[in-house]
């Protein structure tokens, strides 16, 4: 699935602040929530619009984590 340019746009806005909290082992400060939060919704959404582009794989997916487990 291909992302269009706003949604790349955020993504790419967003992917610093994860690779912070790992680095830090905490969240530290109240915007890092907050952008932690934004990228929680973006990739909610990107899940989503990916499951309904390609519900069989996510199925099969989830049985393989299952499986693996």
């Amino acid at each position: 699935m291909k992302l269009d340019a706003a949604m790349f746009v955020r993504l790419r806005r967003l992917a610093p602040v994860l690779d912070d909290v790992l680095n830090a082992g905490e969240v530290e400060h109240a915007d890092q929530a907050v952008d932690l939060a934004s990228l929680a919704e973006l990739c909610s959404q990107l899940f989503d619009a990916y499951h309904c582009e390609n519900p069989g794989e996510i199925a099969r997916a989830r049985l393989d984590a299952l499986e693996s487990q």
